[in-house]
């Protein structure tokens, strides 16, 4: 994720209504859980930086910077976390290990066989700040790859995909002019996107399709630091609720196409708000005594976590204990705020690990 503004709306009456709406109609079904015994062995992955595992450019991505990676793998290695991020877990979930990175395919070899992940931190289902693929020009590899004979039709039927869109086209569309009377029609676009990309993700052949809600944007730290790390930004999470709601509706609508439960939503609005409220990933355990305060962050607003100056000064402040911080950075969670995400989300996860 990159730049975002306060979001405001001029729509928030008729966002109650749909709401309420959502309320009295959102239901889970489990009953096509491990459908015919289908046991996944590969996963495929597309999205942003919450799945990125080393897709981004090593000279411009923070991700390849220290501090990030200290946790895992010990050393930056293009993950936007101290270690493990979304991706790391739902592979463990499949029990597959964590997929290749496809800008290091090349190199892969037998690691091939798990799955490949297409991900690019920063990128959205259009186009966002750099020249990095968005969604529909990833779901492209994948497609050449199956062509080039990388991977078969029964590959892609025994295999997941994991699909992450973290809010950099809401970046995107305020930093290019975009204004508040027109989010509306916006956020309306990106899940009609969004619900084109998963569709076809599973005609190429993939068998379960995950794909990740909007988390809660008005509580990532960028938005949190006027309140000194205490509240979320209210405004900005009634968009967010809004963009959820269409995609509720919009993975309804596939399910009903394919018959078979083929489309899952990990709610990662519910899973971190929840983690926020327990101060970890049950009540009671106080995990995350300051959950909204970032464990890395620059020592003033021109810095950020991995920055240094001309002479390699390290521009930034480190948290003594990243396990005890969900996040990492004012965007990313932390390995242990992934965790306890994970955590949240094992019954959904049931429906296709």
């Amino acid at each position: 994720m990159e730049r975002q503004r306060l979001f405001f709306f001029p729509f928030c009456f008729f966002l109650f209504f749909l709401l309420a709406v959502q309320g009295s109609s959102h239901h889970h079904h489990h009953n096509h859980r491990h459908l015919y015994g289908f046991r996944p062995t590969k996963l495929f992955v597309f999205g942003d930086s919450y799945a990125d595992t080393g897709n981004n450019r090593k000279t411009v991505a923070s991700s390849w910077k220290l501090p990030y990676g200290i946790t895992f793998p010990g050393e930056p290695a293009g993950r936007f976390s101290d270690g493990r991020v979304l991706t790391d877990y739902l592979a463990k979930c499949v029990g597959v290990k964590s997929p290749v990175a496809y800008r290091w395919r090349n190199f892969a070899g037998k690691h091939l066989r798990y799955g490949m992940n297409f991900a690019y931190g920063g990128t959205g289902v259009f186009d966002t700040f750099g020249l990095d693929p968005n969604m529909t020009t990833q779901i492209d590899f994948l497609e050449q790859l199956i062509k080039d004979s990388v991977y078969s039709k029964w590959d892609l039927n025994s295999s997941v995909a994991l699909v992450t869109l973290s809010g950099n086209d809401y970046g995107a569309y305020y930093a290019t002019g975009g204004t508040a009377q027109g989010l509306q029609s916006f956020i309306t676009r990106v899940v009609n996107q969004l619900a084109l990309n998963l569709k076809r993700i599973h005609g190429l052949g993939v068998r379960k399709v995950a794909v990740t809600a909007l988390e809660p944007l008005g509580c990532l730290p960028r938005s949190t630091v006027v309140s000194s790390f205490q509240q979320c930004n209210g405004t900005q999470n009634m968009a967010v609720s809004f963009h959820n709601l269409l995609l509720q509706q919009a993975v309804a609508k596939l399910n009903n196409e394919s018959k078979d439960s083929t489309f899952v939503i990990l709610d990662l609005y519910s899973s971190f708000l929840s983690v926020f409220k327990n101060k970890g990933d049950q009540p009671g355990s106080l995990k995350f005594e300051t959950p909204l305060k970032p464990c890395c962050m620059g020592i003033s607003n021109e810095y950020y976590c991995g920055s240094v100056d001309e002479k390699g000064v390290k521009m930034y402040t480190v948290c003594d204990h990243p396990e005890s911080a969900f996040f990492w950075d004012t965007v990313h969670p932390t390995q242990a705020g992934w965790h306890a995400v994970y955590s949240t989300l094992q019954a959904t996860l049931e429906q296709i690990c």
